[in-house]
């Protein structure tokens, strides 16, 4: 079935399809239209389950955790502040190795108040034990969150399916929306192995101890988890693959365009990749070697696969919708890690652009790959990617510099 919806409403509908026993969340700008959607198919009896109004962010993700732990198939959403509030519950929910799925709307976290779009609130929990998948369309926002599900399910961890605010979660496209018995097929019952009991508060089977101060399995315990982490990207391009075979289209953890020999390459993730390859497609006809890496899969971080992508590149630069203060863009960071050994990493340009809802324009896109293709390495950290000039260089940021 083919239908005309926002992103929002893509992710209620896969969350439709994904069949969860129980869904609870809390109405954010701009995540609200999702439960409002859900509420809208439960009243009209098509939607089972069971739907739970809470006062807070907190309280819905602690509802589902409660109920992901009884061995129940569980869906929430949210987005910036929001997601902030559930800090500590994301912690809980990776260590206790809960098949949750999550919806995150991108917007800025305040202050000053924001409610449109950047990435820096799904980003600054990065380091929570949660898989990341950031999506281009609504039709990818709805097909990630039924992948999340078989996924996070195989491996025991949960999901954040990131969608950028406003540029996807208010606007409207094409989505097919697939059968009841399509995605059954792909996605099957929720079983787990391990359903709780009196005392143990994570599905599997080690309960903790807690006679001592420090328990001594909590550093194995660490360990496994990290060991589960390195396992999910073998899962997410197996069950993408599996998407791909029923469904005729997928979205790997790391999708190269146009760069089998591209000299300069972007990467970028979100809504302006798609901008992105139009910018590429005409660079290219003007006889420009440029290409495009799009990151799906910002956790676990796909290193291997971006060394790979990556190899040979004579540059590389990295635009992204976020900024950690005083350090950077955080994908251009993890990427200079991931290339860290390697030619390639010594030259990675890094723009920082689109904060706050700012667009990222096609002209901007072009104006940092022709910055890219007329030095040899990058001068600066930070390339302010759209900010004005008006005010004067700051002795304190030598490592910036400024492109309108």
């Amino acid at each position: 079935m083919i239908k005309v919806v926002t992103g929002n409403e893509a992710a209620a509908y896969a969350a439709l399809l994904a069949k969860p026993e129980v869904v609870c969340a809390y109405p954010i700008t701009p995540q609200s239209r999702i439960p409002e959607q859900i509420s809208e198919f439960y009243a009209q009896g098509i939607m089972h389950g069971k739907f739970v109004n809470v006062e807070s962010e907190m309280a819905a993700l602690g509802y589902v955790t409660g109920a992901s732990l009884a061995g129940v198939r569980v869906f929430t959403a949210t987005s910036s502040q929001g997601l902030a509030w559930m800090h500590e519950g994301l912690h809980w929910a990776a260590g206790a190795r809960l098949p949750i799925v999550m919806v995150n709307v991108n917007r800025p976290m305040g202050a000053p108040w924001n409610l449109t779009c950047d990435q820096i609130d799904s980003l600054s929990q990065r380091d929570t034990g949660w898989m990341q998948f950031y999506c281009e369309s609504n039709q990818e926002i709805l097909d990630t969150v039924i992948q999340a599900y078989r996924i996070s399910e195989s491996v025991c961890i949960p999901s954040m399916v990131c969608l950028d605010g406003v540029y996807l979660s208010y606007l409207s496209e094409t989505v097919d929306i697939p059968d009841q018995e399509q995605v059954d097929a792909y996605l099957p019952e929720y079983k787990p192995a391990h359903r709780i009991e009196g005392g143990v508060w994570k599905l599997y089977d080690v309960a903790p101890s807690f006679s001592e101060p420090v328990p001594r399995d909590f550093m194995q315990d660490r360990y496994n988890l990290h060991k589960l982490e390195n396992r999910c990207l073998a899962k997410v391009i197996e069950c993408n693959e599996a998407f791909q075979s029923l469904f005729g289209r997928g979205y790997p953890p790391v999708e190269a365009y146009r760069c089998e020999d591209a000299e300069v390459v972007v990467v970028i993730s979100g809504s302006a990749v798609g901008t992105c390859r139009y910018v590429v497609d005409a660079m290219r006809e003007q006889g420009h070697r440029v290409g495009m890496v799009k990151i799906k899969m910002f956790r676990p971080f796909p290193r291997e696969i971006l060394k790979r992508t990556l190899a040979g590149k004579k540059k590389i630069l990295v635009i992204e919708r976020d900024i950690s203060p005083g350090q950077g863009g955080i994908f251009c960071q993890e990427l200079k890690w991931a290339l860290s050994d390697t030619e390639e990493g010594k030259r990675i340009f890094g723009f920082v652009s689109g904060l706050g809802g700012a667009d990222i324009t096609s002209d901007l896109i072009q104006k940092a790959i022709e910055y890219t293709i007329k030095r040899d390495r990058p001068e600066q950290d930070v390339i302010w990617l759209g900010l004005s000039h008006d005010q004067d260089e700051d002795e304190y940021d030598k490592n910036s510099v400024k492109i309108q």
